[in-house]
Order: C-alpha cells, then structure tokens, then sequence
C-alpha cells in the first residue's frame, strides 16, 4: 500500500476525524510498513499493545476468549486505543493470509502529540463529539 492510500484510510478513522491533511500527513510519517505472514499473531488478547495497524491487503481473524468474532481484510484497521492508553488488547488478531500493513506505534505518536499539542486538542474534541453522540443514542 501505498502512503497515499494509508493516509486517505488514516482519514476514516473515526479517532482522527477531526484531523487536519496536514496533521494526518504528520502522523503518517510515522508509520512504517510491515509484511506479516500467514498463521502470525498480529495482536494477543489480554497482552499491552503499543501499534495501530492499517491494513494495505490481506485478511485477518478476530477472536475473542478462542471465539471468531470478525474479519478483518484490506482498509480495516485495529489498535487505534494503543495509540492513547496502554490497555491490554481486547481481540486476539491473526493473519489468514499474507499481509502487507501500515504500523504506527504509540509511544511515536505521543511524542507528535507532545511536540504538537495542537493535534492532541484537536483528538480530543473529536472523542467528545463522538462520545456526546454515542451518550445521545444510549438514552433513547
């Protein structure tokens, strides 16, 4: 995948939303590829995670406590929370099939946001929007 493309899906992210071009080209500079192999575990249930993965092409399976529960293939991506809070990964993710990735690791991405506090503002009044809707939907 090319860096144009894993900006344009850095874009849909709904965590980046609210992102300038400027900004996500700044953030996409981070990103490095990564060439993952069919059977390799890409994120292990239960275990901290630091990367946010793009997915440039190729498939992958969700699963939860041994349990499928999604499928991921090219454009989906995963691990956006790694980016903001060192929680444990919720899905163990496995490749199914070759994979070519887009990897962004989240102690780079806090130095961007350290280096340039505009971006963590503008992160932040996105989450609230999205959480001030998410709220809305739950009460009705």
């Amino acid at each position: 995948m090319k860096k144009q493309a894993y900006l344009e899906r850095l874009a849909r992210v709904p965590l980046f939303r609210s992102l300038t071009k400027g900004d996500l080209q700044r953030i996409a500079r981070l990103a490095t590829p990564h060439r993952a192999y069919a059977g390799e575990v890409l994120t292990k249930e239960g275990r901290a995670g630091f990367e946010f993965f793009v997915i440039g092409d190729g498939k992958a399976t969700v699963r939860r406590k041994g349990r499928k529960v999604g499928a991921l293939k090219k454009g989906d991506y995963f691990g956006e929370l790694a980016l903001l809070e060192r929680v444990p990964r919720n899905a163990t993710i496995t490749a199914d099939t070759d994979m070519e990735l887009w990897v962004l690791d989240g102690r780079e991405f806090g130095a961007v946001l350290r280096e340039v506090p505009e971006i963590a503002v503008k992160l932040l009044a996105g989450m609230a929007h999205r959480l001030s809707k998410a709220d809305a939907k739950s009460l009705h």
